[in-house]
């Protein structure tokens, strides 16, 4: 090909990358759909998660994943049984367990099994070592509501209608004490602000009218406003940020990507028409 024509072809894929940008920026909407559909499979868990609170198990929702500050933990569940890390996932398609591994349509889906994995030990990590061993993960499939089963490294995969049961049968490992000093730990060290040096944080409870020791309140994605139950009973304590602070973080993110294309775009054109 000569010099020209590759120019020539730069150019062109060049165009067609800002293009495809302008559109995003036209169509958040389309930028935004993975993360939506991702977001609605984490509100139908929370909601379905909240059956648990009258058995003695206490919520966290989108909290921060302790070590990685861009990531998060889509649910904690701290009760009797211990304490459940739940990822909630949103997969179409056949999912299965074919020799321990997990697939979705044929292909090993074993990154997320390590993800949950490395959330389990993230958490075990804030806790004292007797109640390490009691931090256990599950994959929950809100697309496929009656899948169970278990990765030949231990995670189970459950469909959102398998979970409760699921955590309901764990034997129990705590007294109410217990599950609500772990609940107020974990709640204070997974719902504040992370930095990238950050590795752990001194809780500072705040106190319900009863004397039972819990997170504060903070805002909720799920329901869009503060959230946390703290007047008698498991308390459910909501996180994130509002659909209409991403859109802005997103389309100001995109825009900012459309410029950085036509500068360089724009630099590119006399070095190939040389």
């Amino acid at each position: 090909m000569a010099a020209g024509d590759g120019a020539s072809e730069q150019s062109r894929l060049a165009a067609e990358r800002i293009a495809r940008l302008k559109r995003r920026l036209d169509h958040p909407e389309l930028a935004a759909e993975p993360w939506g559909a991702g977001t609605e499979g984490e509100r139908l868990t929370a909601k379905r998660l909240g059956e648990l609170t009258p058995q003695g198990w206490f919520l966290l929702h989108d909290v921060h994943w302790p070590g990685r500050p861009l990531a998060n933990l889509d649910h904690v569940l701290v009760g009797p049984g211990g304490v459940v890390v739940v990822d909630a996932k949103t997969w179409s398609g056949t999912v299965e367990v074919r020799d321990g591994v997990l697939r979705q349509n044929g292909y090993s889906r074993n990154p997320a099994v390590d993800g949950a994995l490395g959330q389990a030990a993230a958490v075990a990590a804030l806790l004292d070592a007797p109640h390490r061993h009691l931090v256990r993960s599950i994959i929950c499939l809100a697309g496929q509501p009656d899948f169970a089963d278990v990765t030949g490294s231990g995670v189970a995969v459950l469909g959102i209608n398998h979970v409760v049961a699921r955590v309901v049968a764990l034997p129990a490992a705590l007294d109410p004490p217990a599950v609500v000093g772990l609940y107020s730990r974990l709640g204070q060290q997974l719902t504040q602000p992370q930095s990238p040096g950050a590795r752990n944080y001194p809780p500072v409870p705040a106190r319900s009218n009863e004397g039972a020791v819990y997170p504060p309140p903070l805002p909720s994605r799920y329901h869009g406003s503060a959230a946390g139950n703290v007047t008698g009973g498991p308390a459910s304590l909501h996180m994130g940020r509002s659909a209409q602070d991403s859109g802005r973080q997103l389309a100001a993110g995109l825009w900012t990507l459309l410029l950085l294309g036509v500068l360089v775009f724009s630099l590119s054109v006399p070095l190939w028409a040389r």
